[in-house]
This record gives C-alpha cells, structure tokens and sequence, in this order.
C-alpha cells in the first residue's frame, strides 16, 4: 500500500480526543486539573510511588513535558516527589490525598469518554482495534529504544 493515513488519523482523534475530553472534565465540575495532567494521575491511581522514567513510559510524556508538568501538579498539591528508599538519587513520584480523593469524579467522566469512543462498535471490535493499537505503539516503542 502506498498511501495510508493511519498515523494522521490517530493523530486526529488525539488531538480531539484531548478537547473533548477536558470539556467533559469541566462539565462535570473537575476544574483542578486537565486531560494531561489526568493522565500522570490515572497512572499513578493504578501505581503509586513510580520513579519519573517510569512515568514518562507509561503515559507517552517525554521526560522534558513531564518535569513541567509534575512542577505545577505538585505546586497543585497533587503529589510530591520522594527519595527512592534504595536509591536516594533516584525520586518516586506520590499522590496526596487531594489527588486521590478526585478518582471517582474522574473514573466517572473517564467512563463516559470510553463509551463516545467506543459508540456503536462491538466489544470483538474493541478487542481488535486495541490490538492493532497495541501493534503499533510496540512497533514505535521499539524503534525509539
């Protein structure tokens, strides 16, 4: 095939995926943070106490965009940054409790965005299309290490 519009395409429903998805997280009252910052925290609710790399590979932020960002999180009081146990040069990254207090608003909006998403598809068709994405981003991830 010569000409393929995969990466534009996702491309797309990133960006609009973003918008749509902060105006959902204002309509439902959630104004302490936006859709990028609710990534690191949707994370961190999954994991808490990760070190910054590890962070930065689970949600896609380049570690540069996730100093910024975690700087205004925790200016926030979103979380705070802790030494490793084992390896006092290395820092965790922490929720605080005004963070985890925000989960379920957010699982909430979170919720009603997965179901825009997925409107009129089956759940064999979600299946799919999630592994071909999985396909993809293996594909990218190897060729960046």
């Amino acid at each position: 095939m010569d000409k393929t519009n995969g990466g534009f395409l996702i491309s797309q429903i990133k960006q609009i995926q973003g918008r749509v998805f902060d105006s959902m997280l204002q309509e439902a009252g959630i104004e302490e943070f936006n859709g990028a910052q609710g990534r690191i925290l949707f994370v961190l609710w999954q994991e808490d106490h990760l070190p910054i790399m590890e962070l930065s590979r689970r949600t896609g932020l380049a570690k540069t965009t996730m100093t910024g960002m975690l700087d205004r999180m925790e200016s926030q009081g979103f979380l705070t940054r802790e030494p490793d146990s084992r390896d006092r040069r290395q820092l965790r990254i922490v929720l605080t409790n005004k963070a985890r207090n925000l989960r379920n608003q957010y699982d909430s909006v979170s919720s009603s965005m997965n179901e825009l998403f997925y409107k009129g598809f089956t759940d064999e068709e979600i299946i799919e299309f999630e592994d071909h994405l999985k396909r993809i981003l293996n594909n990218l991830t190897m060729e960046e290490e």
